[in-house]
């Protein structure tokens, strides 16, 4: 690259685009490796794309009932909670 590429890009006002570009591509790779590796409905190796259309659905449970789903589901759904508790309900 250039010295005038490098002073167009790496200036201290882009760090933030570069931080939410690379937690996006983070959460998506995450994603992919998540669908790839543990989707019923996705078969990478040769003997299993070979079984053709299974009716697993335990399998199918496992993958959407997935521990965070498990961990927020009785929780409100709020951001801060006690700071919200703090000022919505007088003590």
């Amino acid at each position: 690259m250039t010295s005038s590429t490098l002073k167009r890009w790496l200036r201290p006002e882009v760090y933030p685009l570069f931080a939410a570009v690379g937690v996006a591509v983070g959460i998506c790779g995450m994603q992919l490796f998540r669908n790839i590796s543990g989707n019923p409905e996705v078969r990478v190796a040769k003997k299993k794309r070979a079984a053709g259309v299974l009716d697993n659905f335990d399998e199918g449970e496992k993958y959407a009932e997935h521990s965070l789903r498990k961990f927020v589901r009785n929780k409100n759904p709020e951001i801060m909670p006690n700071i919200n508790s703090f000022f919505a309900d007088p003590k």
